[in-house]
């Protein structure tokens, strides 16, 4: 069983998800519900859950204050919101899902699923997993530059740029190359977890994105600069923001 912690304002949220739950997720004890975030607070510290489902908009605090004030955090968490502007933050704070209200019954069974997976996992497995990922984000790739080939841990890179038949790749070091590539040939070759195309002209790392704004449909970057985010890319960069 996989015990839960239902946290939100409003009492009919929590009645209509811990409903939900108990209908279409198998396996989930909830062991506490919160319209109270002091209270919610003190419960997850204490009780020491395995996962949270947390709104974000609360009038006494909001769900990202909550989560800075806690001493436990060795949960997985799913956001509950009606907006879709806490995304990025969201993913930020390692959300495994985030569910838009009024909730999907087939997507809440998908984070749920989720949650599930991670706990099956034993913990030798999970450090195993993790080792690989991280050795191939410390693999060298090799980018094409007229005339030279040179070898670069891709999690230098902050962005690719396409310029007509060639591509701008910006570094967190603030420098620049110009490959005697496509944008579509330099996807291919830096071919990982990453990086996601958010536009037809633009690659972005997204360790180094900051802020996802709906309204202005770009990305911020660490270092400030704004990419534009296409209207048919939104899906794969949130996608890949949580998965």
């Amino acid at each position: 069983m996989v015990q839960a912690i239902l946290i939100d304002d409003e009492q009919s949220a929590i009645k209509s998800l811990k409903w939900e739950i108990e209908q279409f997720c198998h396996g989930v004890d909830i062991i506490g519900t919160y319209s109270n975030p002091v209270e919610a607070i003190d419960a997850i510290n204490t009780s020491h859950p395995e996962c949270v489902f947390l709104d974000i908009e609360m009038p006494e605090m909001d769900g990202f204050q909550l989560l800075e004030q806690l001493n436990f955090r060795d949960f997985d968490l799913i956001i509950t919101t009606a907006y879709d502007s806490y995304a990025l933050q969201a993913f930020k704070e390692k959300a495994i899902d985030y569910l838009l209200k009024p909730v999907d019954s087939d997507d809440l069974v998908r984070a749920v699923n989720k949650v599930k997976d991670n706990k099956s996992k034993n913990e030798l497995g999970s450090k195993l997993k993790e080792l690989i990922s991280n050795q191939s984000i410390f693999k060298k790739i090799a980018l094409p530059l007229t005339g030279k080939t040179i070898f670069v841990n891709p999690a230098e890179i902050l962005y690719c740029k396409s310029d007509g038949n060639y591509t701008e790749v910006y570094f967190k070091d603030a420098k620049k190359e110009m490959l005697s590539r496509k944008l579509k040939d330099v996807e291919a070759i830096i071919n990982d977890d990453l990086f996601v195309r958010v536009h037809n002209s633009y690659i972005v790392n997204v360790n180094f994105i900051r802020e996802y704004s709906k309204r202005d449909a770009v990305v911020v970057l660490e270092n400030g600069i704004s990419i534009p985010v296409s209207r048919a890319k939104k899906e794969d960069l949130l996608r890949t923001l949580f998965t």
